[in-house]
């Protein structure tokens, strides 16, 4: 019992420090601790030309200090009159770095995930959170700088043929490269003084993609603010919009919430 509320103050200690690495639209390269469970529910969407939306259910888990998996479903009404089930994903990630000093670390890891969806291919980017079946692997670091997290991703994306017997057309991009840069600030509270308080966290992250030798191509903004209630609940809102974009895809002017909660030391 010593042990297990030892381990509960020191998660409470450290949530404050590393929240504002929690980024919305990306993973860190840091774990969820071991024994820990996530809940998300996700909505987003855009209103033009007309209004549609898709939702995520996610688990997270940790099974080690160094690897965690994640499992995701997907609902929308993006290629449909109604919502319908898409179809889900499955990723990990394992951390293979970590450098730690008082209120800073420098984290790395490699991440692979694996979607399989039923839905049209009518777009040009390759997104495996409910449009496309694929494989993406690849690299991301993050930097805390005590209450400034800075973070880097890059990633290759390869596309398969949906189910459902809707096939990828010959114009249509089998592989793309993503990439993206994220910063996170701890806004409130100034002080620390019991995991009770709420964190309010800033965001700024550019997300980009490119499919390779097509000329198709997008980088877009996406701001952040991040709530969360009693080290465990986390809330998010955020949305994208285009700096440039050479691509047919859905993400472009999209907003993003989401709710979630986590269990620790199961």
């Amino acid at each position: 019992m010593k042990i297990i509320l030892l381990a509960i103050c020191l998660l409470a200690m450290l949530c404050p420090a590393f929240s504002q690495e929690l980024y919305v639209n990306t993973e860190p390269a840091s774990n969820m601790a071991t024994g820990s469970l996530g809940l998300r529910a996700e909505n987003q969407g855009f209103f033009k030309p007309t209004y549609k939306n898709r939702s995520t259910f996610e688990a997270m888990y940790g099974l080690s200090r160094h690897l965690m998996v994640h499992g995701s479903l997907y609902t929308s009404d993006y290629y449909s009159n109604g919502q319908h089930f898409e179809g889900g994903s499955v990723y990990a990630k394992y951390r293979f770095l970590s450098i730690d000093t008082v209120q800073k670390h420098l984290r790395a890891a490699l991440f692979v995930k694996a979607s399989s969806i039923n839905n049209p291919v009518p777009n040009q980017e390759i997104s495996l959170e409910g449009d496309n079946s694929g494989l993406q692997s690849g690299l991301v670091v993050t930097q805390l700088l005590h209450k400034l997290a800075l973070s880097a991703t890059a990633s290759y994306l390869h596309a398969y043929d949906n189910r459902g017997g809707y096939y990828l057309p010959p114009s249509q991009a089998r592989n793309a490269a993503a990439y993206s840069v994220s910063a996170g600030y701890l806004l409130f509270p100034k002080n620390y003084r019991d995991y009770q308080q709420t964190n309010v966290n800033l965001y700024v992250e550019l997300l980009g993609k490119t499919n390779p030798g097509r000329q198709q191509s997008y980088l877009d903004a996406a701001p952040a603010i991040q709530f969360i209630f009693n080290s465990v609940c986390r809330l998010d809102l955020s949305y994208r919009t285009p700096i440039y974009n050479d691509m047919v895809r859905n993400s472009k002017n999209m907003y993003l919430v989401r709710l979630e909660y986590n269990f620790f030391n199961l």
